[in-house]
């Protein structure tokens, strides 16, 4: 059925009509949206040095809601292009936030102080979107951002995520020799003659990028950009050359068998996928969160 759905498609038969235009796009944009939030994640940790670092737990992701509660305030609905601009604005303001604190802060390579400072982020950014969302009565229409979820993807989603998410992993394996050597400290990288304003603005481009696009159709999924990286690390070491690429499958994989499993969990109606990745990723932070050094 599958098969004949994409050969021999007819527009008449249902289940063929629900293969190829519900099932397949939903499939491909959890796939590429896993792929994102993993090798944002694992940026993200090689930037700051910090195995907590992740856009749902640093800020990144909330600052796109708090952008995307100003835009269904103001603006209202609109398009999903309205939508995706007004995302890439919040991750450009988390990452900035983020990663200026990295580089000023006197104790910036610390775990705990980076991971409280993105906590504290996270909450300043969801307090202003609650508050916006509830004064301008847009609150459901947020509410749903929030959950997480690939429900109502279209084939117009995996036409924007395709490019924008293989031109990200691209910029990432750019400068993945260069994470290599800056998570070994910066004073060997400045040994090296590797330029540290170059490869963080290049990072934090891609980081802008992938979770622009990933946060805009996916809403606020968490915790993959945290597991992914740590697991990849045990099986394949810390060379970011192998590490970023083998992100994006697992990544891609986790969200695809997270979103299974959140249609499967209670049907026929549908558990956010966030749902399903917080209860893998949160033992994992706890975990983390007790280590006395982190796996960089």
């Amino acid at each position: 059925m599958i098969i004949d759905s994409f050969f021999s498609f007819d527009k008449d038969n249902i289940e063929h009509q629900l293969i190829f235009e519900v099932r397949f796009p939903r499939a491909l944009a959890s796939a590429l949206i896993g792929a994102a939030l993993a090798v944002a994640g694992t940026i993200m940790q090689g930037l700051t040095r910090n195995p907590l670092a992740d856009p749902s737990i640093i800020g990144i992701t909330h600052g796109s809601g708090l952008a995307i509660a100003i835009s269904l305030a103001f603006i209202g609905s609109g398009s999903y292009w309205t939508l995706l601009i007004w995302s890439f604005s919040g991750a450009a303001l988390g990452a900035t936030c983020v990663l200026a604190f990295s580089m000023f802060s006197k104790d910036r390579i610390s775990p705990v102080t980076l991971t409280l400072a993105g906590a504290a982020l996270s909450t300043l950014f969801s307090a202003l979107s609650t508050g916006i969302a509830l004064y301008y009565q847009v609150a459901q229409d947020l509410s749903f951002w929030f959950a997480g979820g690939l429900s109502g993807t279209k084939w117009l989603h995996v036409f924007v995520l395709l490019p924008t998410v293989v031109f990200g992993v691209f910029l990432a394996l750019c400068i993945s020799r260069s994470l290599t050597i800056l998570v070994m400290g910066e004073e060997i990288a400045t040994g090296l003659g590797q330029s540290h304003q170059r490869v963080r603005l290049i990072g934090i481009v891609t980081v802008i990028l992938l979770c622009g696009a990933a946060v805009s159709i996916g809403g606020a999924i968490g915790f993959i950009g945290l597991v992914i990286p740590h697991i990849v690390r045990l099986l394949v070491g810390s060379d970011y050359r192998a590490v970023i690429p083998l992100s994006a499958i697992a990544g891609a994989l986790l969200l695809i068998l997270a979103d299974v499993g959140a249609r499967m969990i209670n049907p026929p109606f549908e558990t956010p996928v966030s749902a399903v990745t917080a209860i893998i990723g949160v033992p994992v932070f706890l975990y983390l969160s007790r280590q006395k050094r982190g796996y960089i």
